[in-house]
């Protein structure tokens, strides 16, 4: 089975969130963007979403056979264009993104990055008969609000409501709900600690071990 332990897999779904649209408009402002291929700049918000889910479930099914870094290579470019890792890099550090570095918001963004795709290809590691049945598409002031489920084998369904924005005629996740969990405010906690307590650099560091720790 996929999830090998529930409530872990949500908080790490919910853990790739940004603000609702109120502080987008802001965050929008990063100086570092995506880089979105042609095929995924006239995607509807539920194709971006249906093209992760997809994605998701090769993963699933590759299992054991492509390994981690076979995962993650599968995931790799998807995540990437799928979320607006800027964005959610500017939100999650909160005001110390304002006195970075060029190079240290570089050096964030692709470990974030990083370290959201290692914790995919951790955690979507085997099938047992899931899906994820795609509901409806509603507008939210600036953006749009997805509403999935992931189906297990046994009937039961978990909601995965994802946020998008349009940025650059693409639109890219900015916020994930997984059973009416949003780990933003964990998260953003977590990281401004540490960024007060020991700086930028070090929280850096931090990531950077994680990701090694679920490639390993």
């Amino acid at each position: 089975m996929i999830l090998r332990q529930l409530p872990r897999f949500v908080l790490l779904l919910a853990a790739l969130t940004v603000m609702p649209p109120a502080p987008l408009h802001a965050a929008e402002q990063a100086p570092v963007s995506n880089t979105a291929s042609p095929s995924a700049q006239t995607a509807t918000p539920a194709a971006v979403v249906e093209r992760l889910h997809a994605a998701l479930l090769e993963s699933m099914r590759g299992g054991d056979a492509l390994g981690h870094a076979g995962r993650a290579a599968l995931l790799d470019e998807v995540i990437t264009q799928t979320f607006d890792f800027p964005t959610i890099a500017r939100i999650v550090t909160g005001n110390a993104w304002k006195e970075a570095s060029e190079a240290q918001r570089e050096a964030f963004i692709d470990v974030f990055r990083r370290l959201s795709i290692a914790t995919y290809a951790t955690n979507f590691s085997g099938f047992d008969g899931e899906r994820f049945v795609t509901g409806a598409s509603k507008e939210s002031r600036n953006a749009r609000i997805v509403e999935t489920e992931l189906v297990k084998a046994d009937g039961e369904a978990i909601p995965l409501n994802y946020m998008l924005h349009e940025h650059n005629d693409d639109w890219l996740v900015v916020n994930v709900v997984a059973k009416g969990v949003s780990d933003l405010s964990l998260k953003r906690a977590e990281y401004t600690a540490v960024i007060q307590d020991e700086g930028l650099d070090t929280l850096i560091a931090r990531l950077e071990e994680k990701v090694s720790a679920l490639s390993d």
